[in-house]
């Protein structure tokens, strides 16, 4: 119901744009920029003048887009390169194994990616840039959340959405029913003039903080879970057992910040290893079953029993205890050529593939002597199959991971295994470089196919090595105390629930006017603005104006006098012929103007 004033000046039409640009201000808290008058040669920046246009760079979506995208690409050689950190010898073997590359990487800091300095400086960065957008759009949040929603536009027709009619109701009435609607739906409204102003939607903002928020905690959980963790592991055979203590580890990794008298005081045995496979079809040999039984005390109190799993550690004294890996020690039984037990025990054996064929050395480094007296040591090379197969083909391999038919093949050598030399040695591997390998009577190098119970005898009345008919289990476990994990979730279901209501939730304002027209009848106009396009925004503006026609209904269109006979219809048509159109549902003189652009700010886009 509006019309167009062809004598308005083209400065009051620049006043109507500022009002309406006024109207759709602040749905948003991404910053803006100040903005001047900027010589034609281009913006002088002064020193202060760079260090604000590099902390607005630092701050903008863009960059910390890229900076999240450098801290996962920087993750990739920790995935696939060997870690320091997580595993040594791993690390060591990669060295030797690639001579040409190892000097570059170590120049880069690939086998120390997550302590390295570039690494280091993508973080911080990225974490200032965070605080740096969340704090000043907090405090601009909460101003609008004190502020009340402004006042309607001059031209509410301009408006995205837009509806009108005309009620017999007086223009108090539409504005109170109007208000009463709004505050219904949860809007915040109020009356600012000849209109009712109202705003919905401030969740959006609300979890679009709360995303940010959430990254900073679980950066936050990161740092502290890498400054503060402990993470060991050992390997547990049968009937043996684990005491938290840094000399009980096989190996052992802490942050920068972790004290060893922070180890929480448990032991816990390892009862027995339970492991059952699929025995047929074509899932044959995949696990079923894979639990370990052991009882634990904390601090030197009671005894408990407990059954550890797969992706279910056991919890105790603010450590968790993981099972992840699983084979066999055989028990052997290493004799002098006197016929004295110089080694007796159990020996684990390292699973090479799904079958658990297995490999691993035994070493006997005290208490052997050779025939003439002379102290040497012993060593073993010993290859394990739980479920033999391979005969006469030459070779031997496993055929199921369960123990249904053992075999290990040994191979004996003498001399000196190089323990002594202060230097870290893979206890699944021999040294050879001082070992000879025995042979038999005719030169052959000695190796020997055992069932459980049977002996290899050494040449020379060296002695002997006997496969006994036990076969142990073992169960490797990993020890992590993390103190960062639980923050951690919590930032991520935040970040989840934030980003959720940042995407459907959307930021909305609703006007309602009501005025009284030239002819004494009320003009009502609803109109809507969102903070971008929504096919909703439509759908809800036609439903509260439904609503407010219960209590403003549409006025009859005005009646028209025919010129002729002076019969009076809706639109000219003689009452008589009986064509009586349906009233409009909206009526104007004249088309309304196109719309004028969006007026929220064009800052900064939304973090």
């Amino acid at each position: 119901m509006s019309t167009t004033d062809t004598t308005d000046t083209s400065g009051a039409a620049e006043a109507e744009r500022t009002a309406d640009a006024a109207a759709g201000a602040q749905l948003s808290t991404a910053p803006t920029e100040d903005r001047g008058d900027t010589p034609i040669g281009g913006p002088v920046l002064g020193v202060v003048g760079w260090i604000r246009w590099f902390w607005r760079q630092l701050t903008s979506m863009r960059v910390a887009l890229i900076l999240l995208f450098m801290l996962s690409l920087g993750a990739v050689p920790g995935s696939l390169i060997p870690q320091t950190s997580a595993d040594e010898m791993k690390v060591q073997a990669f060295k030797q194994a690639h001579e040409t590359l190892t000097p570059l990487y170590e120049k880069l800091q690939f086998f120390d990616v997550y302590s390295s300095v570039w690494f280091s400086a993508i973080y911080i960065l990225l974490f200032v840039s965070l605080i740096g957008c969340i704090v000043p759009r907090s405090w601009q949040f909460v101003g609008q959340l004190r502020s009340r929603p402004p006042g309607a536009p001059r031209r509410l027709d301009r408006l995205p959405a837009y509806t009108t009619w005309r009620t017999e109701a007086e223009p108090e009435q539409v504005r109170e029913a109007a208000l009463t609607v709004l505050k219904g739906r949860r809007f915040r409204a109020h009356t600012a003039g000849d209109a009712i102003a109202a705003e919905k939607g401030y969740l959006r903002e609300a979890g679009n903080l709360l995303f940010h928020v959430a990254l900073i905690v679980i950066l936050v959980a990161f740092a502290w879970g890498q400054l503060f963790k402990a993470e060991g592991g050992k390997l547990i055979v049968e009937g043996d057992g684990f005491s938290n203590t840094l000399t009980q580890y096989d190996d052992f990794k802490s942050g920068s910040q972790f004290g060893t008298e922070e180890l929480a005081p448990f032991t816990f045995t390892l009862d027995s290893f339970d492991g059952t496979y699929e025995k047929s079809g074509p899932q044959r040999g995949t696990p079923r079953t894979f639990e370990a039984k052991v009882r634990y005390s904390e601090g030197g109190g009671a005894e408990k029993n407990a059954v550890i799993r797969v992706n279910e550690p056991l919890k105790v004294g603010g450590s968790k205890v993981y099972l992840i890996a699983h084979g066999y020690a055989p028990v052997v039984t290493v004799k002098d050529g006197s016929g004295k037990t110089v080694f007796h025990g159990a020996v684990p054996l390292l699973p090479i593939d799904n079958n658990i064929t297995s490999t691993g050395a035994i070493k006997v480094m005290d208490g052997y002597r050779d025939k003439d007296g002379k102290k040497e040591q012993l060593g073993f090379q010993a290859f394990f199959v739980p479920t033999f197969a391979g005969a006469g083909a030459g070779t031997m391999f496993s055929q199921f991971p369960a123990l249904e038919f053992p075999v290990m093949a040994l191979t004996g050598f003498h001399g000196d295994l190089r323990v002594d030399g202060g230097l870290p040695q893979n206890v699944y591997q021999l040294d050879k470089s001082k070992m000879k390998q025995f042979t038999d009577k005719s030169g052959n190098k000695l190796a020997k196919r055992l069932l459980p119970g049977e002996t290899m005898k050494l040449p020379d009345g060296a002695g002997s090595i006997t496969f006994e008919k036990d076969v142990k289990e073992w169960a490797s476990f990993q020890i992590s105390q993390q103190p960062g994990n639980g923050l951690a979730l919590a930032g991520a279901i935040a970040a989840i629930a934030g980003l959720t209501g940042s995407l459907f939730i959307q930021r909305r304002r609703i006007w309602v006017r009501a005025v009284r027209g030239e002819d004494g009848v009320t003009v009502v106009e609803m109109a809507g603005l969102g903070r971008s396009e929504s096919a909703k925004l439509p759908e809800e503006l036609g439903d509260l104006a439904v609503t407010l026609t219960a209590d403003a209904p549409p006025a009859a269109p005005a009646p028209e006098a025919d010129p002729e006979d002076g019969d009076v219809t809706a639109d000219g048509a003689d009452p008589e012929d009986g064509d009586v159109p349906e009233p409009a549902e909206e009526a104007a003189e004249e088309p309304a103007e196109e719309p004028a652009e969006d007026p929220a700010p064009s800052g900064e886009a939304d973090k």
